[in-house]
């Protein structure tokens, strides 16, 4: 058994400590194994540590860290604490970022480009197709995109993202055992061949309205800059913003029709200067100061026809096939996980192929 991330999962469970507390600890003792055995003389030495905090580490369940630790071992979930030199480095700047992460998929912790978009829950076209150009305009520069996997921009942007055959990372605001919603189950088994889910919270953690915020500091966290497109004057996409700033990331906002309300949030950012003002998706190559691509034209190019290739060739297998499984696809076609997800996703999009339940495909039609 791993005793540090035992013991880490300990910390995090341990009620009343929160992640500022808990960094505190972890700076002192140097480990979580450490806090715990600890003296309650050396703990109260600490500035901010009281009797309550040592209440709470006498009180933790040791049986709950011992099913989580099974939970991560049977499910594949990758741990990173911020003891470890993968750790986030964006997260390393935030007093109050977790001090354990949890995640599913094959998504890098320390990209070299991350950004993060979040809008509103009820997207029109404008919105969605903005997102849509936005995957476009920053495909040569392969950064990371990350969201909530939530309805509207969130669903929009991780589609979006693996159309073009972007990384692209949720954040979600609960255990790893469930998805919510559940109507993005499909989705986010896509996005772990082809970025991840990320969380600080372990499997069956109740949810509740607090854990939301908590979320949305994670998707601010992680990104070089949040984009807002669409929202009201109040809501989730408004607190990531706020976050992102105050964790000293830019943070840009799509205008639209002043007559419009899921644009007045937009709008009361850019007027407040907390966001500046996006004209077209290109302005982000040119805010962030994107110089040099990736991917360079001919090669992006040569990925698009490969695609196109790739798409025909999936679709005909399919259609021999009958139903087959993801796996099989995979397995049979050569591929990375990355590049076959992005190939159905495609299909998927053109309204020629449909999901099934078990990760199976068929053709449509």
């Amino acid at each position: 058994m791993n005793n540090e991330l035992f013991y880490l999962i300990s910390l995090t469970q341990a009620a009343g400590i929160g992640p500022t507390k808990a960094r505190l600890l972890l700076r002192h003792f140097g480990s979580a194994e450490e806090v715990f055995k600890a003296k309650n003389k050396s703990l109260l030495q600490i500035q901010d540590i009281g009797p309550a905090t040592i209440r709470a580490l006498t009180q933790v369940d040791f049986k709950k860290t011992e099913r989580e630790l099974n939970f991560i071992d049977t499910k594949g979930v990758r741990t990173c604490s911020l003891l470890d030199d993968r750790y986030p480095q964006r997260l390393l700047h935030c007093d109050d970022a977790p001090i354990l992460l949890y995640g599913m998929g094959n998504y890098d912790w320390n990209p070299t480009r991350s950004i993060s978009v979040v809008g509103t829950r009820k997207a029109t076209s404008y919105g969605k197709s903005f997102c849509t150009a936005l995957m476009q305009a920053i495909l040569p520069f392969q950064p990371t995109v990350v969201s909530g996997l939530a309805y509207g921009i969130d669903y929009c942007a991780h589609t979006s993202a693996l159309e073009y055959g972007l990384p692209t990372v949720a954040c979600v605001a609960h255990g790893l055992e469930k998805i919510y919603p559940d109507a993005h189950r499909a989705l986010a088994n896509r996005m772990i061949h082809h970025g991840g889910v990320i969380t600080e919270f372990a499997s069956h953690t109740p949810m509740a309205p607090e854990m939301f915020p908590m979320r949305n500091r994670l998707i601010a966290g992680l990104g070089d800059c949040t984009i807002v497109v669409e929202t009201d004057i109040k809501g989730g996409s408004m607190i990531t913003a706020h976050i992102a700033s105050s964790y000293g990331r830019d943070v840009f906002a799509l205008p639209g029709r002043y007559t419009d309300k899921l644009n007045r949030g937009c709008h009361a950012l850019i007027k407040r200067n907390i966001a500046a003002i996006l004209t077209a998706p290109e302005d982000i190559i040119e805010y962030m100061g994107w110089n040099e691509p990736t991917v360079k034209p001919q090669q992006q190019l040569r990925l698009f026809n490969e695609l196109e290739n790739t798409q025909r060739i999936i679709a005909s297998y399919i259609q021999q096939q009958g139903k087959p499984t993801f796996d099989a696809i995979l397995e049979d076609s050569g591929m990375s996980w990355g590049q076959l997800n992005s190939a159905l996703m495609g299909l998927e999009f053109d309204g020629l192929i449909r999901s099934l339940p078990g990760k199976r495909y068929e053709i449509i039609g």
